[in-house]
This record gives structure tokens, C-alpha cells and sequence, in this order.
């Protein structure tokens, strides 16, 4: 994200019994207990469901603008990492009519944002199960304003479902957390005119009675935070880049040389400048959206399709560094997500660095020269790792990340720095890491110690010393 201006021989057989289940004679409910309510990140409390994983979610919903309402079903196919006698997803304000577990029917309620299932019968850990959830309302933003808006939002000719760290479950249920990331196919059906825009590969559309259905697919594991659904009068430009799809999306009143779509128009040269330097492009499609709504006063890096903003192309001129931003993110924060918010710096250090290294390529000054004016103004009591709930889409984690990502490079030297980002892109692709995995990459790539110098660039109270 780029804002404007940021968990005896009768005991010898029940043993044998609870280890196929998946449970120790020391579980509290063996065979079966309930998966957690909450994944325990500080960041985003209540967000997130334990006691399984998800391996891909199947979305197909309707939306009528005329009056907000949304209508949709949503398979789940998931495994179980517990010996579950009931589960909880995730899935703020709308009505669920209908549950299935396997086909069975499911007893269901609502604690809450959280939607709490109880099988008809218990799941062993290891077992492969699907669920089946047929729901509807009307879509509501979310309400934590400190993190920006975010949600469902209704617009006067459509919807934007978008935000950063949660907006998923506004829409669909979901195990909320970037550490269980699934693959997605999306279906969207909506009245004839208008598009219906989300993430990965387009698929073939169809109409009937004055509905038309838009059908996505992303393969590649994504966290549920950027997953997007963009429907409204939009100009939709469909393309190929690298043998891959793009698919880009301004509104319907731009002009095509205006400023929004001439910055998406780079998006192939861009990611292709990134890849040079971050490892081959992770995705299977390429693309972007520009939105109209000043709500969104962020660009976000939904996966594959980055969303931007009207904010970013006010003053009628292009602005290639916010797409190198959104596009840097591709590889660090979504092929390779977070394990838990407090690491944001990851996601946002090295995009912010991926803008300085695009400057410089693009014929602006130097990497060198941006770090040297971020370190003349950085206020060091501001940590990058942990900032804190309230802190984490602040400068710190942006500029003070790239500051260190900057120094790790002068520190090692060009050719060990670019062997360590394109390790860390390739060993984790499709994965989650955290600060101290990058530290211990770094360290083996490099042959030296660095722990010291990633405290003193994104922890320590003082300026460090320049390398």
C-alpha cells in the first residue's frame, strides 16, 4: 500500500487412538475441540481462525447497485490442522442462509463478525474438507478509520471492495490473515454495461437477461487482504504482456492520454524493469485499476491488479512511481506475504525502494541521492519493526525501511544485496516470512553477521552511522 501525503494395553490403544486423530492424551477436548476465534495478531484482533488452512476459496456473487445488495456463494476447500468439533470464519454484517460441511448440512450462528460452524460430525486433523456458504445483505464498509477506508464500499454506479489490512470478510467468508493464503476463482455477476474487475487470469464472460458474469482465477496463493471487486462504468483494456494477460481498467470518462491510464500503460515496462532486479515476475497476470472514489486515498497492491487512488494523478501528469511502488509489492508483501502485521517494513521498505531504484532508472537521480535526503529528515525514535497498530502505515515503516534496505546494500555490496532479494523472492514465493528470516538470508548470502546493522536501521533510537 502507497497512501498520499500510511496461532497396560487399554491406554497403550487409546493412544493410538487419539495420535490418528491428531490429539495427545493432554488435549483438553481430544478427539475433537474447536478451532480458534482469533489468530492472536495485536495488529488485527479477531481477524484470522485457527484449526485449519485453506487451500482455495470458489466465490460466485451478484451485485445490484440499485440497491446495494449483494448476494453470493462461497465454497471453501480446506484442511484441518486440529481435530475439529467446530470452526469460525470470518464475515462482517451480511446474513447467512445456508452451511454445508461436505455436503452435509451444518448448524451455523453469529458471534459477531465471526460466522461459528459446527459439523454434523467431527474432523480428523488432516482431513480434507469443503464448505459450502450461501449468504447476502448489503455490504458495509469497515469501521476502523484509523487504517483508512476500506470495505465495501458503494459507489453511484457500482462497488469497490478494497482496504488494507482486512476487507475481505465485508464480502465473502474468509480465514482472514495473510498466514493462510489460498488460490481463488471469482465470479461476478452484475447488470449488462457495467465491468466487474478482481484479480489474476480474465475468464470468459457471459450474459443472460440482462446480467453479465465476469469470471476470474487467481492461482497463486493469495492473502484474503488482496482480494478486490471493482464494478462500475470503467474503460477495461485487455491485453497481453510477457505472454501473460493484462488487463487494465480507468474510468469510463478518462480520456485515454489522461494521467491515470498513461501511468497504467507502464505497468508491463515497469514490472519488467522490477523482475530485473526482484526475479522473475511471480504471477500469472498483469494489470491495474484506476478508481475515481476519493474515499480511497491509498493505492493498494491487490495481487496481480494493483488499485490506485484518484489522489495519485491529481495534478494531470503521469506518475510512474506509484505503479513501481504497487508493482515492487507484487513480489514482497504478496508472493511473499507477512506472518504477522508487526513486519509490515518488509512489504513497505522494499517497495518504497523499489520507487528509488525506478527514479534512478527512469533518468531521476539516484538511489544513493534519495537515501542520503530520507536520512537528513528521518525521525529515529520511530521503529520500523512493531511500530504499532496505530503507527503501521507510518513513515517509519516506509521511508525508515527503505533506509535500511539501502544501507543493507551498501553494506554487503550490489552483487550479494541482489542475490539476496532475488533469494529471498524465490525461496518464499508463494509463502509468508518475517524480519528475522530476511535477517538469516541475508546473513547466509552474505557470509557476515547483520543483525546488528538491521537494529540500527530499523529499531535503534539514534541515526546509525552511513555505511
Amino acid at each position: 500500500m502507497r497512501r498520499i501525503s500510511p496461532r497396560s494395553v487399554l491406554a497403550a490403544a487409546l493412544v493410538v487412538v487419539l495420535a490418528a486423530s491428531g490429539c495427545t492424551p493432554s488435549d483438553e477436548d481430544a478427539p475433537f475441540r474447536p478451532g480458534s476465534a482469533d489468530l492472536g495478531d495485536p495488529y488485527v484482533p479477531g481477524h484470522g481462525n485457527g484449526g485449519y488452512d485453506v487451500g482455495h476459496y470458489a466465490l460466485d456473487v451478484r451485485y445490484d447497485p440499485a440497491t446495494d445488495r449483494l448476494t453470493g456463494r462461497a465454497q471453501l476447500t480446506a484442511t484441518a490442522t486440529q481435530g475439529l468439533s467446530r470452526f469460525n470464519l470470518d464475515l462482517a454484517g451480511l446474513t447467512v442462509d445456508r452451511v454445508t460441511v461436505d455436503g452435509a448440512a451444518a448448524e451455523h450462528r453469529r458471534n459477531g463478525d465471526e460466522l461459528v460452524v459446527t459439523p454434523s460430525r467431527g474432523l480428523a486433523r488432516g482431513a480434507r474438507f469443503t464448505v459450502d456458504v450461501a449468504y447476502g445483505g448489503v455490504p458495509a464498509p469497515t469501521t476502523d478509520g484509523a487504517l483508512g477506508s476500506g470495505g465495501f464500499l458503494h459507489t453511484d454506479d457500482g462497488a469497490i471492495a478494497l482496504g488494507q489490512p482486512d476487507s475481505a470478510a465485508t464480502w465473502y467468508p474468509v480465514n482472514d490473515h495473510p498466514s493462510d493464503k489460498a488460490t481463488y476463482d471469482i465470479a461476478v455477476t452484475v447488470p449488462d454495461g457495467l465491468a466487474a474487475l478482481s484479480n489474476g487470469v480474465p475468464g470468459p464472460r457471459s450474459d443472460d437477461g440482462g446480467w453479465t458474469t465476469w469470471r476470474w482465477s487467481e492461482r497463486s496463493p493469495m492473502a484474503s487482504y488482496l482480494t478486490t471487486l471493482v464494478i462500475g462504468n470503467y474503460r477495461v483494456a485487455s491485453g497481453t504482456h510477457a505472454g501473460r494477460p493484462m488487463v487494465t481498467a480507468v474510468p469510463a470518462g478518462e480520456p485515454e492520454t489522461g494521467p491515470a491510464a498513461t501511468s497504467l500503460a507502464r505497468t508491463g515496462e515497469i514490472a519488467d524493469f522490477l523482475a530485473s532486479r526482484f526475479g522473475p515476475y511471480p504471477f500469472e497476470a498483469y494489470g491495474g485499476i484506476a478508481v475515481a472514489d476519493d474515499r480511497i486515498g491509498y493505492a493498494l497492491e491487490t495481487q496481480s491488479r494493483p488499485v490506485y487512488g484518484p489522489g495519485f494523478f491529481l495534478d494531470g501528469r503521469p506518475n510512474p512511481s506509484v505503479v513501481a511502488h504497487e508493482l515492487a509489492h507484487q513480489w514482497f508483501g504478496d508472493s511473499v506475504s507477512l506472518t504477522r502485521w508487526s513486519d509490515i517494513w518488509i512489504n513497505e521498505g522494499f517497495a518504497t525502494y523499489a520507487e528509488w531504484l525506478w527514479e534512478e532508472h527512469d533518468g531521476g537521480r539516484t538511489a544513493q541521492r534519495a537515501f542520503e535526503a530520507q536520512y537528513a529528515t528521518t525521525d529515529w525514535s520511530a521503529p520500523s519493526v512493531d511500530p504499532g497498530r496505530d503507527a503501521m502505515f507510518g513513515s517509519a515503516v516506509y521511508k525508515r525501511g527503505a533506509l535500511a534496505v539501502h544501507a543493507l546494500r551498501r553494506t554487503v555490496g550490489d552483487d550479494a544485496f541482489f542475490r539476496i532479494l532475488r533469494g529471498w523472492t524465490a525461496e518464499r514465493r508463494d509463502g509468508n516470512g518475517s524480519t528475522q528470516d530476511l535477517v538469516a538470508l541475508a546473513e547466509r548470502v552474505a557470509g557476515r553477521q547483520l543483525r546488528s546493522l538491521f537494529d540500527a536501521w530499523l529499531v535503534g533510537g539514534s541515526p546509525p552511522a552511513l555505511p
